[in-house]
């Protein structure tokens, strides 16, 4: 597993051509595809379903034949279902915000028995306290660097400190368990900033 991946957002594509927008991008190098999802709910947005990541699975390919990851990130409440319905789409990664889950564990547990990685996705003012107690159960720890819910915001930049305290939390699990969990920074990441998010 490469240290560094670039998952671009499918929210930036030309949604009338997103397959051939997937390749283009796979073809330029991006490790995973990020699959944003908004239910107008829990979120002020909508956006798109596990019909449409099943129709990107199959443009989910590098010109070598293997596989990228569809890491879909669930901005919807209730949780559960539509973790399910995205696992059975294709997603390989599924992440949600502790807050919209009535049962953080076993929401986790649920992504994790379907066969994908699990992970939590903590917004720019919400505490990583829940982390410290499914660290265990967690795969991806996604630090949003915007409020969710629009593209074209602005990178906060007190999300730095809280990527240093993630990754002290996910070395200690490490350390403890041999286990790797991948930290994911998601919004405003431009070339000004990305180093120093890295």
């Amino acid at each position: 597993m490469p240290a560094f991946c670039i998952a671009p957002s499918i929210l930036s594509a030309d949604f009338a051509r997103l397959g051939e927008e997937v390749r283009a991008v796979i073809e330029a190098g991006a490790d995973w595809i990020h699959f944003d999802v908004m239910d107008n709910h829990y979120v002020p947005n909508l956006t798109i379903g596990p019909a449409v990541a099943a129709a990107l699975e199959p443009h989910c390919r590098r010109p070598d034949g293997s596989t990228v990851p569809l890491d879909v990130h669930l901005m919807v409440q209730p949780v559960d279902a539509l973790a399910l319905a995205f696992a059975k789409a294709g997603a390989d990664i599924i992440t949600f915000h502790p807050d919209a889950s009535t049962h953080v564990d076993r929401t986790l547990q649920l992504i994790r028995d379907q066969g994908c990685r699990a992970g939590l996705v903590f917004n720019p003012a919400a505490p990583l306290d829940v982390l410290e107690w499914v660290i265990d159960k967690v795969d991806v720890v996604l630090l949003m660097s915007v409020n969710p819910g629009f593209g074209g915001q602005s990178f906060i930049e007190s999300t730095l400190a809280k990527c240093a305290r993630a990754r002290r939390l996910i070395d200690a699990e490490r350390q403890r368990s041999g286990r790797e969990i991948r930290l994911e920074v998601d919004g405003g990441i431009k070339v000004d900033n990305i180093r120093r998010v890295a």
